[in-house]
């Protein structure tokens, strides 16, 4: 297993709690590679921001950071375990994002997560998809606290035009793979 999976995996348990004793990652391992692996990505992770060690009494926990929060995001959206229906239901998602330059970060991490959702930019700050990623971006408004400058919309209904706008953006994408 790569060290990557590690890190993954350990983000994803993180995601679930709000925060786990270190020992609990390696204990009951008999490999020492894998304990060496898990330990390095750890580490990686801390060294990252991904994750922060808590230190209570004589026990040291992980917890999750605002910027693991958004990678594990961006792993929902990749690979096999991340797979959104392809069929379309009839609805669009449509997504107003209007974040402040003070906040330039988020808004360009939450811009790389619609690109990851294949959301098409119809607007400078108006993202459209047929795909039902409207409930990940519900907790990422919630998570980050975006009550004002996030808005999500899902419609039966768009304009011929924002329509075709997506469509071409699709195309366009696709002769660039």
């Amino acid at each position: 297993m790569k060290k990557q999976n590690f890190s993954n995996k350990i983000l994803k348990i993180l995601a679930e709690k709000p925060a786990i004793p270190i020992d609990n990652l390696t204990t009951g391992l008999d490999d020492k590679k894998t304990t060496y692996a898990i330990t390095r990505s750890m580490k990686n992770l801390v060294e990252s921001g991904c994750i922060e060690i808590i230190k209570s009494d004589n026990k040291e926990y992980l917890k999750l950071t605002k910027k693991g929060k958004n990678k594990f995001n961006c792993l929902k959206l990749e690979g096999s375990g991340a797979l959104v229906s392809n069929t379309w239901d009839g609805l669009w998602r449509i997504i107003i994002l209007d974040i402040p330059e003070e906040r330039k970060s988020e808004r360009e991490a939450l811009r790389y997560l619609l690109k990851k959702a294949n959301f098409t930019c119809v607007k400078n700050t108006v993202w459209v998809s047929p795909l039902p990623y409207e409930n990940l971006f519900a907790n990422i408004k919630k998570d980050l606290g975006l009550d004002k400058e996030l808005m999500i919309i899902v419609t039966d209904k768009i304009d011929e035009e924002t329509k075709t706008a997506f469509l071409k953006n699709i195309q366009n994408n696709k002769n660039k793979l």
